[in-house]
């Protein structure tokens, strides 16, 4: 049992990556949405690559989306709208009209013109109600049918000009008065008729709705069916029209099949594997040309993680309407990737993530190949992240880049540009804005992470930080080291293609272990006292190796990433104090060399070799006297070569061709501090 629990220990690393694994494979399967996949693949307008294709079983053909669209535009516009009628109202107007005519109209007038003038009276009311006076005014056509309810019963229909709005009273009572020759009497009618008018007909809503509604329903989304065995589309032929939407039927009806009840479980199964197999072949990639990265657990989860997230965001989009699926910006991902590793890695990153949301988008093709173009150009542009320009300046050609290729996938589609869907690009410069979101989600990953970018490094490298000033004020001497390594290891970097950056940081901050005894070394000692000479030769290098250790614990209080503190440690490697180690032995025949020397490790990285190269070389550099340029090339070789001869660099990926760069760039960078003169040959 004991040796059983030690092997899960030494294994738990790997334990780690594969439970991560199966747990990344098994998340981005649950997202996937629940439907097959037709094995066929075809675009509009784009000849038939397969065999003749039959038809495998009956199925009917469905209606494209616009022709869904527009019987629902023509039900809606062919709507009958209902209003409720309240008859009531014409008997209480009646009543009330009998009772007011006797009051506005004198007896001095002539019983026979009265009694015309009261049989105008009945015609404007009759006139008036008709079909009914509106409660509000609609703004409704004219020819819309009407249908006028009682209770629930429909008892008259007409058109909505017929019915009378409440501003038209006036018009129509002064054309019945107009007819009868008896416009000297508009005033008493206008008077008379304007307490007495009641509305009767009020728009009933919810009821249109829901007869409207009713029809929709009952809208069919097929439009004839095709028989087993029936030819479909022959090979090389033009996929467009009624093929297409024929394909586009069968397409549907057969991944509702595959995903039945029955064929749930093979068809899980097989999206597992695929899922697996893009995410085994990361995980592969990173074992055999990103090591480092493989071998950190935190930063393969935080790898893991930005793809999950992707595909979430993608699915998301997805479920709510595919049509906006390129809001989603996947460009961030190669940014990210890059920021925290390296291009290669996050474009790798970037193009599985891409291949597994070919599952699930529509148009898998074009997609992945806008993807994937958009990630090249990230790769490409994106060259020095925390430089605010540097940004928008990618995510603006990342946006045309999208606009470009959708153009011409439009063309190749549609073969006109008079249809072309403008508001798609808008949602990629909806995307581009998003993608700007990279620099506070750099700052988020940092601290949840643990990760370090350039932008951190930007931020450390301020020599006005407060551990830099510190060490200015404690050990300038040092300080003023550190600023001639940071330069010398730049440069070095940057002739060789690695990280300036971080190796200027690094070069920094190597030596701040010695603000706890500033004295004991050379570059602080201003007054000519050396407080070794009161010390034995072994005390002397357990305070010289200790520096080290003590750069380390002052690193981690104030809060410096793990990529920075990497430099402390190695900056020595394992070398030994060589002077006094060369003074005990004068003293002393036996003399353990572990005493004399640093605790390691050795550098493990181009950068962490640098560093050690350009602190051993300026530090000596100060005990060159009368320096010319062949004394300099000398004392370079001399020193890299002993580190060399030591195997100082046999855990650092570099290589003999880049060392030889770095000393000429070391020799030539030593000439110009000495300000010396090239020797020509004579």
């Amino acid at each position: 049992m004991k040796d059983f629990i030690n092997k899960l220990y030494r294994n738990h690393s790997f334990i780690y990556k594969g439970l991560l694994f199966i747990c990344t494979t098994f998340l981005i399967v649950y997202l996937f949405p629940k439907s097959g996949k037709f094995k066929y693949n075809f675009e509009k307008g784009k000849p038939w690559q397969s065999e003749n294709l039959y038809a495998p079983f009956d199925f009917a053909i469905r209606k494209s989306d616009d022709e869904i669209t527009k019987e629902k535009a023509d039900l809606n516009n062919n709507s009958i709208l209902y209003f409720n009628i309240e008859r009531a109202v014409v008997d209480d107007v009646r009543k009330n009209y009998i009772i007011a005519f006797e009051e506005v109209f004198s007896d001095s007038i002539p019983n026979t013109q009265l009694k015309k003038i009261s049989n105008v009276g009945e015609t404007i009311i009759s006139e008036l109600y008709t079909y009914g006076i509106l409660a509000d005014n609609y703004k409704f056509s004219d020819e819309k049918t009407i249908a006028l309810l009682d209770g629930r019963t429909e008892i008259k229909r007409t058109v909505f000009s017929n019915l009378v709005e409440q501003d038209e009273i006036a018009v129509v009572i002064n054309e019945i008065l107009k007819t009868n020759n008896l416009t000297n009497y508009k005033t008493e009618f206008v008077s008379l008729f304007f307490d007495l008018i009641e509305p009767n007909l009020t728009f009933d809503k919810s009821f249109t709705d829901k007869v409207l509604q009713e029809e929709i329903n009952k809208i069919s989304y097929a439009r004839g069916s095709i028989e087993k065995e029936t030819l479909i589309v022959s090979k090389g032929e033009v996929v467009e029209g009624d093929k297409f939407q024929i394909l586009q039927s069968l397409k549907s009806e057969y991944e509702s099949q595959v995903w039945s009840k029955a064929n749930y479980n093979w068809v899980i199964a097989a999206y597992t594997l695929l899922v697996a197999l893009a995410l085994l072949m990361l995980l592969l990639f990173l074992r055999k040309y990103r090591v480092s990265v493989f071998e950190n657990n935190t930063k393969v989860t935080f790898i893991f993680f930005n793809i999950l997230l992707m595909v979430f965001l993608t699915t998301l989009i997805i479920d709510y309407n595919s049509k906006y699926i390129y809001v989603v910006p996947i460009c961030i991902l190669p940014l990210v990737f890059k920021a925290f590793f390296d291009a290669r890695l996050g474009l790798f990153a970037h193009v599985i993530t891409v291949l597994l949301l070919g599952f699930v988008v529509p148009n898998s093709y074009e997609y992945m190949f806008l993807q994937i173009i958009a990630g090249i150009v990230t790769i490409l542009t994106i060259s020095e992240l925390y430089k605010r320009a540097n940004l928008f300046i990618s995510v603006g050609q990342i946006t045309l880049i999208y606009i470009i290729a959708y153009f011409a996938f439009f063309i190749i589609h549609e073969g006109t540009v008079e249809t072309i869907e403008w508001n798609v690009f808008g949602l990629f410069a909806l995307s581009g804005l998003a993608t700007l979101f990279v620099q506070p989600l750099i700052y988020v990953y940092e601290k949840l992470f643990g990760l370090v970018s350039d932008v951190s490094l930007l931020e450390l490298s301020d020599t006005n930080s407060k551990l830099l000033k510190e060490l200015s004020n404690t050990a300038p001497g040092t300080f003023h080291h550190s600023l001639n390594v940071a330069n010398l290891a730049e440069a070095s970097a940057n002739e060789i293609g690695a990280n300036a950056m971080l190796v200027r940081v690094g070069a920094l901050y190597h030596d701040v272990g010695k603000m706890k005894n500033p004295t004991y070394f050379t570059e602080n000692q201003s007054t000519g006292i050396n407080p070794h000479d009161e010390l034995s030769s072994k005390e002397s290098a357990r305070i010289i190796t200790n520096h080290v250790i003590e750069g380390i614990e002052i690193a981690k209080k104030n809060n410096l990433p793990d990529r920075v503190i990497d430099f402390i440690r190695t900056h020595h490697g394992t070398s030994v104090v060589y002077y006094f180690y060369m003074q005990e032995k004068k003293n002393f025949e036996d003399v353990d060399k572990a005493d004399f020397s640093y605790p390691g490790p050795k550098p493990f990285s181009k950068e962490t070799a640098i560093l050690m190269m350009c602190d051993s070389i300026e530090a000596a550099s100060k005990s060159l006297k009368e320096p010319t340029s062949t004394k300099i090339d000398a004392f370079v070789e001399n020193i890299i070569n002993k580190q060399i001869e030591d195997g100082q660099f046999l855990n650092a990926n570099i290589t003999f061709k880049e060392i030889q760069a770095i000393k000429k760039v070391l020799k030539l960078k030593l000439a110009n501090i000495y300000h010396l003169r090239i020797e020509y040959p004579e």
